[in-house]
């Protein structure tokens, strides 16, 4: 909401992406910089999985600004509500199935979203549904990858090198594809609050992949999609049909259901998947005498 709002204030999309990111990795090296130094240390194969997972989020955030400002918030976060079809996917493709009450809530999820993208008399932007859905994707690739860290790195940790390597992708862009500054007399409001909820939904995020799994957290954040809905409706004038407002209430019995769901047993990761490479270097068999 906020990232529509910066938008249709004068900020362009790919300026928005690049302060929100920049600004929020900034802020995180200041503070740990500060405050926490032992969350610098990370092992190198891990840096490299988060470099990746930013790398991948980052390609995914710049198609999800340029998509927001095709499509009514609202509308938009609906469409990108769909990761968690393609974070199941991945996750399988890593030998991490999920669990049959996590397939009905899937199925649950996306028929509240076919029922709140039910939009009588208003053709969607095609261009822009397709990005929003590339962004989906990438932002369900970005998850299994940060798990696979998570299991040996704090969530801090993984937020800030995460936000950085976003950072590598975003600000080039802009530098290279826009360099558009807004007028003067612009409120960067927006951009600030975004920047800040930047910053804290990061770190809960990664909090959230390390206790929970990133299955679990991918339906718990479709809680976002009320929020959009909520403020997308008292900030910026966006309103429901009834068929849109049972779409809302099928995806909140599916979080509701989450209370059912087991939660995920914390292990060491799995060395077989596409992710098994992510893991920190073994250790000597000798490394703790003869009495290991």
């Amino acid at each position: 909401m906020f990232g529509k709002l910066a938008i249709t204030q004068g900020f362009s999309p790919l300026a928005v992406v690049a302060l929100r990111t920049g600004l929020a990795a900034g802020i995180m090296v200041l503070f740990m910089a500060l405050f926490q130094r032992k969350y610098f240390y990370i092992f190198p194969v891990g840096l490299i999985g988060c470099g990746l997972a930013g790398a991948i989020n980052g390609l995914g955030s710049v198609f999800y600004y340029l998509a927001l400002q095709r499509l009514e918030a609202s509308v938009g976060q609906m469409l990108y509500s769909l990761y968690p079809f393609f974070v199941a996917l991945w996750l399988i493709l890593d030998h991490q199935p999920p669990s049959r009450l996590t397939i009905f809530r899937i199925t649950l999820a996306a028929i509240a979203v076919l029922l709140l993208t039910n939009i009588p008399r208003q053709p969607l932007d095609f261009g822009g549904v397709a990005m929003m859905l590339v962004a989906a994707v990438l932002y369900a690739m970005h998850l299994p990858i940060n798990q696979r860290v998570l299991y040996e790195v704090p969530a801090p940790t993984v937020a800030l090198y995460t936000l950085l390597a976003m950072s590598l992708i975003v600000i080039p862009a802009y530098l290279i594809f826009d360099r558009r500054l807004p007028a003067a007399d612009v409120s960067w409001y927006p951009v600030g609050c975004l920047t800040f909820v930047t910053v804290f939904s990061r770190v809960a995020l990664f909090l959230g992949v390390k206790k929970i799994g990133g299955m679990q957290t991918a339906l718990l954040g479709l809680a976002e999609l009320l929020i959009a809905i909520l403020f997308s409706h008292l900030l910026l004038g966006e309103s429901l049909s009834v068929t849109q407002w049972l779409g809302a209430l099928a995806l909140a019995a599916s979080l509701t259901l989450v209370t059912y769901e087991k939660p995920a047993p914390f292990a060491p990761a799995a060395k077989t998947g596409w992710l098994s490479w992510i893991r920190p270097p073994a250790l000597p068999r000798d490394t703790f005498g003869p009495y290991e």
